[in-house]
Order: C-alpha cells, then sequence, then structure tokens
C-alpha cells in the first residue's frame, strides 16, 4: 500500500512552475516527475529563506531568474548521484575497443586526444576517464590530452575541481583504484593524486542554452563525448537540439556515448549507431552515401581490465584550480547560442571586407574546429605574417597553441595581441587563467583585475570580439567569480 502524501502545491502552480523552469533553465519536469519538483523546489525555498514553498514559487513566477538563481534552482533540481566506473560496460568499450584504435591512429602523427563529460556532476566520470587513459598510455609525457567537464551546477562542480569522495563514490569499484590513485585523509576521505586531478579540466556549460562547437569554451573537435543521464532532464525538442549540437561538436568518425536508458534511432538518427555486445553507441561519420542505421562491432579482442601501464613519477602537487578557471586559459564558460550567431554574422560580413587578410585565420579556425591543430598554427602564422597589427591573429593563435598543450607559446602571442590592444578584455583574462594553471596567482590577480576594469566600462550586452557572442556583463561576472576562488593576498606566494 503507497504511503506517498498528496503533492502539497496545487496542479495549476506546478504546471506554471514546469512551464517556466523549461523556457528559463531549460530543465523539464513532465507531470509523472511532480513529486521531484515539488521535493528540489522545497529545498531551494528553504536555502532561500522562505519558511513557504508555495510563497518562493510566487516570487519565482513574478521576475525573469537572474544567473545566481538559475544556479540555485539547478543545485536543487539535478540529481548529483554518481560514483566511479558508473555504467562499465560503455568504459569497457571505450577501453577495450575504441581507445586503443584512437591511440594507434594518433601515435602516428600528433599525439592528441580529446574528451568531454557533459553533465559531469561532482567529477566521478571524468576522473575515470582520466584514470582510464593513465592505464592505457605508456609514454604519458608525451600526449597532449584534454578531458573537458561540464556542468550546470557550480555546487558539483566545485566538489569535482576539490577530488575528495568518500566511501559511497566507491561502490562497486575494485579496491585497487583507489590504493593506486587516491590518497586516505585523516578524515576517512579519499583525495585524487593531483597528478589525475590536473587531466581534467571543469568549467560551467548550460547544455540547454550555452553556444558550442566553440574554440573559444574548448567544446570543439572532440574524439569522443560521454552524455550520461543528462538528456532525460530535457523536452524532446530541446534534447534534439542538445544532440544536434553535440552532433557538430565532434570530428568525424568521433563517439558520442549515451546512458542505455537514452538510447534512440529517432533522437540520434544523424549518428550511426553502432552495436557493442550489450551497448548501443553512436557514432558521427560524414562519408558520403546512404547513412547505415547500425554497425556491429564484434566482441572485444581481449576481456576484462587492459594491462597497466607505468605511470610516469607523479609531478609537483597543485591546489586545485577553482571551477570556473577552466584548464583552457581561453574558455569563458557561458555563451548565448543567439549571440554566438551575431557574432558569426559580423564575422562573415567582416571576412567578405576583408577576405584577403582574414582567409588564413577563418582556415586557422576551421582546422581547429577540426582538431587539426598544427595545420591550424600553421594558418594562424600565415594570417599574422600578412597583418602583423592585427591583435585578434594572436589571440587565435594562443588559443590554438593553448589547446596543443605550448603554454608558453600562448603566453607570448597573448602578450603581443595585448601590446596591440591594451583594452583587449578577453586577452586579459586569458592571460590570467594561464598564470594561475602555472601558479602565479600574483600575476593572475593582476590581470583579472585589468579584465574587470575594462568590462565595467562596457555595456553589460556588448558582445566581446572574439569571444563566440560572450557579452561583456557575463564575462565580468565570470572574472569576479575567479578572483573569489582566489587566497588573500597575503597567503599567496611571490
Amino acid at each position: 500500500m503507497s504511503t506517498e502524501l498528496p503533492l502539497a502545491l496545487p496542479d495549476a502552480l506546478l504546471a506554471r512552475l514546469a512551464d517556466f523552469l523549461e523556457s528559463q533553465v531549460g530543465l523539464h519536469f513532465p507531470r509523472e516527475r511532480w513529486r521531484d519538483l515539488e521535493r528540489g523546489i522545497a529545498a531551494a525555498a528553504r536555502e532561500s529563506g522562505y519558511a513557504q514553498a508555495q510563497a518562493y514559487v510566487d516570487w519565482l513566477l513574478a521576475a525573469p531568474l537572474t544567473r545566481t538563481q538559475i544556479e540555485g534552482l539547478a543545485s536543487q533540481l539535478t540529481v548529483g548521484e554518481t560514483y566511479f566506473f558508473r555504467e562499465k560496460r560503455s568504459l569497457d568499450i571505450l577501453e577495450q575497443q575504441i581507445l586503443p584504435e584512437l591511440l594507434r591512429a594518433r601515435g602516428e602523427t600528433e599525439k592528441h586526444l580529446r574528451i568531454w563529460s557533459a553533465g559531469c556532476c561532482s567529477g566521478e566520470e571524468p576522473y575515470s576517464i582520466a584514470m582510464l587513459l593513465d592505464r592505457l598510455i605508456p609514454d604519458f609525457e608525451k600526449w597532449n590530452l584534454t578531458i573537458l567537464a561540464t556542468d550546470i551546477n557550480p555546487r558539483f562542480l566545485r566538489k569535482a575541481a576539490q577530488g575528495i569522495y568518500g566511501e559511497w563514490s566507491f561502490r562497486d569499484t575494485p579496491a585497487w583504484i583507489r590504493e593506486r590513485y587516491f590518497n586516505k585523509r585523516k578524515d576517512g576521505r579519499f583525495e585524487m593524486q593531483p597528478r589525475i586531478r590536473r587531466m581534467v579540466s571543469f568549467s560551467y556549460l548550460n547544455l540547454a542554452e550555452d553556444a558550442y562547437p566553440s574554440l573559444v569554451n574548448n567544446t570543439n573537435a572532440m574524439d569522443v563525448i560521454f552524455c550520461r543521464n543528462v538528456l532525460m532532464y530535457f523536452a524532446q525538442e530541446r534534447a534534439r537540439k542538445v544532440v544536434g549540437k553535440l552532433h557538430r561538436s565532434l570530428v568525424d568518425g568521433g563517439w558520442l556515448i549515451t546512458s542505455p536508458t537514452e538510447t534512440s534511432a529517432v533522437l540520434f538518427s544523424a549518428f550511426t549507431a553502432v552495436e557493442f555486445p550489450g551497448a548501443f553507441l553512436y557514432r558521427r561519420i560524414l562519408a558520403a552515401g546512404p547513412r547505415a542505421t547500425a554497425v556491429r562491432y564484434p566482441a572485444p579482442w581481449h576481456e576484462g581490465e587492459a594491462a597497466a601501464a607505468h605511470a610516469p613519477a607523479p609531478a609537483e602537487p597543485q591546489e586545485p584550480a577553482a571551477f570556473s578557471a577552466a584548464r583552457s586559459a581561453l574558455a569563458p564558460e557561458v555563451l548565448r547560442e543567439t549571440g554566438a550567431e551575431q557574432a558569426a554574422d559580423a564575422e562573415d560580413a567582416d571576412s567578405r571586407a576583408h577576405d584577403a587578410h582574414d582567409t588564413p585565420r577563418r582556415k586557422a579556425r576551421a582546422c581547429a574546429d577540426e582538431g587539426s591543430l598544427a595545420e591550424a598554427s600553421a594558418w594562424c602564422e600565415k594570417a599574422i605574417a600578412a597583418d602583423k597589427l592585427n591583435p585578434a591573429h594572436y589571440y587565435l593563435l594562443a588559443a590554438i597553441e593553448q589547446e596543443r598543450g605550448q603554454s608558453e607559446t600562448a603566453e607570448r602571442a597573448l602578450g603581443r595581441a595585448l601590446y596591440l590592444a591594451p583594452d583587449f578584455a578577453l586577452a586579459h583574462f586569458a592571460l590570467g587563467n594561464l598564470c594561475l594553471s602555472g601558479g602565479r596567482r600574483r600575476e593572475a590577480r593582476r590581470h583579472f583585475g585589468n579584465a574587470l576594469t575594462l568590462l565595467r566600462a562596457c555595456p553589460a550586452d556588448a558582445l566581446l570580439p572574439e569571444s563566440d557572442g560572450l557579452a561583456a556583463g557575463r564575462l565580468a561576472e565570470i572574472v569576479a567569480a575567479v578572483q573569489a576562488s582566489l587566497p588573500r593576498a597575503h597567503k599567496e606566494a611571490a
């Protein structure tokens, strides 16, 4: 016999609230999930100081949500239930079949690999991928590896960046994982080893609203995207748009890995469905000809855990980066899709007016979007040779070189951009992030301060050059959040 109590909020109010959340936050709550919605709203009301959930909902519906309110709601309305090596079948397929194929191909050319955990929650998924790569790649230090982890919930991201977990995150995880990759703390929790923690870059991204793929927020040219247990939060039309953008974020031949419960021939019709024993994955294949409805892979060439590789010597420990300062120094987290379209229109108009000088830069961006980083860098150098006084060329070169793992080259390029355009706010922010990732917090604070001064002098809705549609007001919020996460000045090293 069910003991579940009736819903406390009226149906009409819950219906209005569900519509509001879908339009403002991108979260979908059909009638069968109204109890979850009511439970989350009650928690959000308590956190906001409201004694009654209905009063909180009335206030919520009275005006558009601010960024802080959206983040607070997302913290209460999204589920943070995950653990290391969850849904192990897809990770086994990644380890035993997808990655060996990728590593063999890339090992013969430029050694780079890009993986995105979209909806990373508190970090267990991207860290599982990092540990898997550590075992598979013996010459680890020779590779340029990107593991991007994004989420809409800032609390999850802060926890993920710290890399500290309790016993519950290790359920169904072999004991040797903890022994090899974690240090036990005095409080009984386990802390991720710094060399694994530094492999993952955490950043805020709203899959429903933000612009991607983009070189600016590092969501382009991915080899593998994990998007598991995320699409269930979206209505069908919004999920379709998200899947379309994920498709464009992959290189040709790239893989999308979803949860088994999200398998759909309609939703993933742009992909080729690939059947493995016990799972379906999706692949972006752009070759001409009729699209295959399904490709069958044989059983894995070996069962069980891949042979463990000798891990490199641990690097010197560093403090975990604040979640809002992404590993890519050129990665502002939030880009509005409409703004990105306006920026693209402006770039098209500009390219028509200045085709002779802009063609190399546009080719550089196109190559970078496809993951051809060496070729992108070469085109960028051609753009600079044709127009040495254009700071945008140096900024783009910095973005490409940072993606290649060449931080010193990226920093020099940013310095040249700022020499030519001292009011280039995005370059100040990028240089601050580069300094921060190198442990030079005092320098980082100075560059962030310069960026914030310039941004606050701009109209909040002004679109920033070279940002793919990022507004000055939003970047100011990001910079302020990064500043707040830094240690106090008297504790910093010189």
